[in-house]
């Protein structure tokens, strides 16, 4: 079974651009050094008939905001530390101790890392 790791992000509407961009730099970079898969989504249908606790409402996200649900997909939970190692050192090397400006408050940003339990 494949391991996910998942994230959830509220982007500000007037960074989408830049999100974008780094997005795309981001899953050549994973994909590269290994990761399967590399989606980055932003919401589409914010309030679903008969959903009471929405992805707005989970992330705290703001009128001028909206909500990205982001994964990659790796062979294992072992592959996903090797990979990540891989992307650190790399964009560690790019950017040094300057780092990459995020488009987003990542003080609210949720992760975690997800052992795939039914699929492929």
């Amino acid at each position: 079974m494949t391991y996910v790791d998942g994230f959830v992000l509220s982007i500000p509407k007037k960074n989408t651009a830049k999100y974008k961009k780094m997005a795309r730099e981001a899953a050549q970079v994973w994909k590269r050094f290994g990761a399967l898969d590399y989606k980055e989504c932003m919401i589409d249908d914010a309030k679903p008939k008969f959903v009471l606790f929405t992805f707005p409402k989970m992330a705290k996200t703001k009128k001028n905001e909206a909500v990205w649900f982001s994964f990659i997909v790796y062979k294992s939970r072992k592959n996903r530390d090797a990979v990540n190692k891989k992307v650190m050192a790399y964009f560690d090397k790019k950017y040094g101790k300057n780092k990459m400006a995020m488009p987003f408050d990542m003080k609210r940003m949720a992760y975690g890392g997800f052992k795939t339990m039914v699929g492929k």
